[in-house]
């Protein structure tokens, strides 16, 4: 069987990082994307500690240009074909609406929006070559839910299911798959330095979310809205 082609964005970490793991550990061949070149170098080796074949496409997802160079790479490591597209990079911050700025928000919808719209894009072609094609977008319950003190997040991740869901109607011909993924609370650094009373303990892991990546691309039928069981 030939290995498994995934692209994730925003692997260098987190939730990214768990789901190439999960992958790799089944001789998945790998590409890992985020802006810091020290972390994707330590998961390609952790990719191929696990069993898989790795490559670091760094990418700042407010650079048109630099998405363009990652996809180019990650499909030449695949050889022009992507079987799984994760869409998983992603800010997050807790601010009032009226300490919202300008530079926030646009911060919120270049990252968590038009980023996996252009990482999208980019790759589309690559998918639809693929048998068995799935795009991941990742969002969060605040796609589903509004959260006082998140009004751009929530923006940016509602925005993210719409999208999908849009999406996965146009390509519904094409055989490529469309899953938007849900996590909750979720154990990661992205809440380092996030003003609130986190209780980690209590929250998801990164490997819950990649378990319910991992099941839904193997599973038959559309797959469409996924939610991630809450931990225990």
């Amino acid at each position: 069987m030939a290995p498994i082609r995934i692209f994730v964005t925003g692997g260098g970490r987190g939730i990214g990082r768990a789901i190439a793991l999960r992958f790799a550990r089944q001789g998945a061949h790998v590409a890992v994307a985020a802006r810091t070149s020290a972390e994707l170098d330590a998961v390609v080796g952790e990719i191929e500690a696990a069993g898989g074949q790795g490559i670091a496409a760094q990418m700042n997802l407010r650079d048109h240009g630099s998405i363009e160079a990652a996809v180019f790479r990650a499909v030449d490591f695949f050889d022009g074909e992507m079987d799984v597209l994760v869409n998983n990079a992603g800010v997050f911050d807790v601010k009032p609406f009226e300490e919202t700025d300008l530079g926030l928000w646009n911060r919120m919808l270049e990252v968590n929006l038009t980023g996996p719209f252009l990482v999208t894009q980019e790759s589309l072609t690559a998918l639809k070559e693929s048998p068995k094609g799935h795009l991941f977008n990742v969002s969060s319950t605040a796609g589903k839910q509004g959260f006082a003190g998140s009004t751009a997040y929530c923006t940016t991740k509602y925005g993210l299911r719409g999208f999908s869901d849009a999406l996965r109607l146009e390509l519904a011909d094409t055989g490529v798959r469309v899953s938007t993924v849900y996590p909750g609370a979720t154990d990661t650094k992205i809440l380092d330095g996030v003003p609130g009373d986190w209780d980690r303990s209590a929250m998801n892991k990164p490997e819950d979310i990649a378990e319910v990546v991992w099941a839904a691309y193997h599973a038959d039928g559309d797959q469409a809205d996924l939610d991630v069981p809450p931990p225990g």
